[in-house]
């Protein structure tokens, strides 16, 4: 940079005259201008391409955005009918709960008058269920006790149970004590209105289970007198029960 603080103006201008000098200058200036204005163009054009791509991207965003918009309109739209489908579907099987509330307690009506021997003073057997569990052969069982006489004492008494089936191709009776830890006391009921008695038991191996018999046996005494009754289940049909009910 030593050279530019020797360059001096005068001595410029005296040697290569005025003339040529003012040209000189003015070829300076005309350099500086052009290339001023081809580096404005130069920044212009970069600023430009740049404002391009970024209106481009935003109008990219844009679109998805809008989109996004539509598909959660939709979706909201599709969440609304599926939950008034299930308000609907609720009712619908509040209805039906109601209605098979109703059939159950006119059938008990008409078995009580058609069919006395399936209830005893009131007491009757509602159903029986069963459940499979993990273990083979090894099943859990439901025995519902139903009183349908209002302001009626404690029924008092025992269940019985036994299996009917088939074991190794022969025909069999099975009763519950062999299937199973429980006992009498462990079978036996006191209620006013309802009672479930439950359990598990185990099936012998090579052993057919057709049909589940059950007694509800009320013992005489003080405030009841002797009865019994006695219902027959298919196996399948209370397995079945306990499966059309799940969740």
């Amino acid at each position: 940079m030593n050279w530019l603080a020797k360059i001096n103006l005068s001595t410029v201008v005296t040697r290569l005259g005025a003339f040529r000098s003012a040209i000189l200058l003015v070829a300076i200036i005309v350099i500086a201008l052009f290339s001023g204005y081809r580096m404005g163009n130069y920044y212009h054009g970069y600023q430009v391409q740049t404002l391009a791509q970024q209106k481009s991207r935003l109008d990219t965003l844009y679109q998805k955005l809008v989109e996004k918009s539509q598909r959660i309109n939709t979706l909201e739209v599709e969440l609304e009918v599926e939950r008034m489908a299930n308000q609907r579907s609720q009712k619908t099987l509040k209805l039906m709960e109601q209605e098979h509330f109703q059939v159950k307690k006119e059938l008990a009506f008409y078995e009580k008058v058609m069919a006395p021997e399936k209830q005893a003073n009131g007491l009757v057997i509602d159903g029986v269920n069963l459940t499979k569990t993990e273990s083979p052969n090894h099943y859990r069982f439901q025995v519902v006790l139903v009183q349908q006489l209002l302001r009626k004492r404690y029924a008092k008494g025992f269940v019985e149970l036994s299996l009917t089936g088939s074991l190794n191709g022969k025909p069999v009776n099975i009763p519950l004590t062999e299937l199973s830890s429980l006992n009498k006391k462990d079978l036996s009921f006191s209620f006013q209105y309802f009672q479930i008695i439950s359990g598990e038991l185990t099936l012998p191996e090579n052993f057919i289970a057709e049909k589940i018999e059950v007694a509800a046996v009320l013992p005489k005494g003080k405030w009841q007198a002797y009865n019994r009754i006695d219902q027959s289940y298919s196996w399948q049909k209370s397995l079945e029960n306990i499966d059309q009910s799940s969740p």
